[in-house]
């Protein structure tokens, strides 16, 4: 192999492009939510937080690996290949799932669905259990933030009736 081939570094510039939007679009976002009501302005704060936190700790891993010559910047691979378009057309339809079955299936059982179809599908399938633990405890997060915490109106499916009648709400 030649010294230039094991100098080349993989671009990765486009991977870039939706953490700076999810930063944007969070900064945006808080700058809505002053008028709102408290619980309101908690719960954006506490979604906004997290999409922050993640977004500045890719950020800081793709700089460590551009200082380190492992990657470059270049927007080279914003389309990607077949395989990553095709994986960014099946994420458009389990979203256009999640939007149609929602008021179906209540938000809870929705939500795991969708996180735990996307991690799988993004992840190639590696780690099965880690994805569904994650999707499962964001969907019940999400249950009992939202939902039990706040009192939010989402869209009410067999978990959430089910729950209710636990409950005693």
């Amino acid at each position: 192999m030649s010294d230039k081939r094991l100098h080349e570094r993989k671009a990765a510039g486009g991977q870039l492009v939706i953490p700076v939007a999810g930063i944007l679009f969070t900064l945006y976002y808080f700058s809505t939510i002053w008028t709102s009501p408290f619980e309101a302005q908690i719960a954006a704060f506490f979604v906004g937080t997290i999409l922050l936190a993640l977004s500045a700790i890719f950020i800081v891993k793709m700089l460590w690996q551009w200082k380190g010559g492992e990657i470059s910047l270049a927007f080279d691979d914003l389309l990607g290949g077949r395989a990553m378009r095709l994986r960014r057309l099946v994420l458009f339809g389990l979203t256009v799932g999640f939007m149609l079955l929602i008021d179906v299936l209540g938000f809870t059982i929705t939500t795991f669905l969708f996180l735990a179809s996307a991690m799988l599908l993004l992840g190639e399938g590696r780690r099965p259990g880690r994805a569904i633990g994650i999707a499962a405890g964001a969907a019940i997060g999400g249950y009992l933030l939202f939902i039990l915490a706040f009192e939010t109106r989402f869209p009410a499916g067999p978990f959430e009736t089910l729950m209710k009648s636990v409950l005693g709400g």
